[in-house]
């Protein structure tokens, strides 16, 4: 069996990729179902894109890299294949795009475009070695408990990186670049919540409030939400993409409030008052509770100084606390890393010194932040390698 494009992976840049590539395609994967990611994404209405997509919003060893997928397939690109699919959806905040019914409708749009191009789909198949002869790739899969070769003349690695390994992710795309010489970056969890041995937050789980999280050089204006392990919500898990496990990270507390003038007020108006207790007027009483046992807040109002109310209002506004951990590939959203964007071609993604060979999605060292973003680099990717294979013909 011979095929001009092998693709291994069905989630969201396999299928684009064989939806639009032309020619005789075969997308290998080993679920039951295709685009299981896709299906279990956003709550399951799948957050398909975000209307502010663009470069800055992605992180890599090559920050340039994406820069020419996203220009030719834009994120108004993919909205307007999925309103000729007939697809209703909506934006829900910060330009987060979701199916106004089910995640499902993306991942049928997707197989219909498939079914329509001519491409097969194999479930259930497992990749055992992928080598090359001459000017074709030798493909050992395993299917239905039967072994069997399949020759192409392009791979496509499409099988995304190693979060949610429940779902059976391996992390093979990595193996099977560096077998052809590629380099592959550290990688590492990320979009995901972060831990505390001591579990400190344990008493006040499921808090949540407004905060502004910083780490390393990223800085996110999202809800952070206390957990019984550690801290979690959309601004934690945008600041995981950037933190290093030994650093710190620094976070605001309700960022929007002036918190010297309010504690100034609350001096004015409850002298009476602790410090801890004025808090509760303006956090979660769990929450104010906490920090007042930590901080030691006990202080009465109307005998705190300037000095210390400037103290507390400098621990609110940058609240420094070190993370042991992660929790990991588990419940990571995406993988940090991958295959170096050095050894492709950013207009193809073709490996430059393996012609035929092409990675695409989530297992190239691209990654988006939450919200949409790493969709698009799937459809951007997909697209580009797409329209590369279609004019070789």
């Amino acid at each position: 069996m011979t095929y001009d494009t092998l693709i291994l992976g069905a989630g969201a840049a396999g299928m684009m990729c064989a939806a639009h590539c032309g020619g005789r395609v075969l997308v290998v994967d080993h679920a039951k179902a295709a685009g299981e990611k896709i299906r279990i994404s956003g709550g399951g209405r799948c957050n398909f894109t975000n209307m502010f997509a663009e470069p800055a919003n992605f992180i890599s060893g090559n920050p340039h890299f994406c820069k020419s997928a996203l220009a030719r397939f834009t994120q108004w690109d993919f909205v307007a294949m999925v309103d000729k699919a007939g697809i209703k959806w909506h934006e829900k905040t910060l330009g987060q795009l979701f199916c106004d019914n089910s995640a499902k409708d993306i991942v049928k749009m997707l197989l219909d475009l498939m079914a329509q191009a001519g491409a097969e789909l194999w479930l259930e198949t497992a990749v055992e070695e992928v080598s090359r002869e001459g000017d074709l790739f030798q493909v050992r899969l395993v299917r239905s408990g039967r072994s069997m070769t399949v020759e192409a003349k392009r791979v496509v690695l499409a099988t995304g990186g190693k979060s949610i390994p429940k779902m059976g992710a391996t992390g093979i795309a990595y193996q099977i670049a560096q077998g052809f010489g590629l380099k592959v970056t550290d990688t590492r969890p990320a979009l995901v919540p972060l831990t505390f041995s001591s579990q400190p937050f344990a008493g006040i789980s499921g808090t949540a409030i407004p905060g502004r999280v910083r780490a390393g050089n990223g800085s996110f204006d999202e809800a952070v939400l206390f957990t019984h392990r550690g801290l979690s919500g959309p601004a934690i898990l945008q600041a995981s993409s950037y933190w290093t496990e030994g650093d710190s990270i620094h976070m605001t507390l309700c960022p929007e409030n002036d918190w010297m003038a309010l504690l100034r007020q609350a001096r004015t108006d409850t002298p009476r008052r602790q410090i801890g207790t004025a808090l509760a007027e303006h956090l979660p009483k769990k929450l104010a509770q906490l920090l007042d046992e930590t901080w030691g807040l006990q202080d009465q109002l109307a005998n705190t100084t300037d000095k210390r109310l400037s103290e507390v209002a400098a621990l609110l506004a940058d609240w420094e606390l070190t993370p042991t951990g992660s929790e990991g590939y588990r419940t990571a959203e995406v993988t940090l890393g991958g295959i170096d964007t050095n050894g492709l071609s950013s207009k193809t993604m073709e490996a430059k010194d393996v012609p035929g060979l092409y990675a695409i999605g989530e297992c190239v060292d691209v990654t988006g932040w939450l919200g949409g973003f790493n969709f698009q680099w799937a459809w951007s990717s997909a697209m580009a390698c797409a329209k590369a294979i279609a004019a070789e013909g």
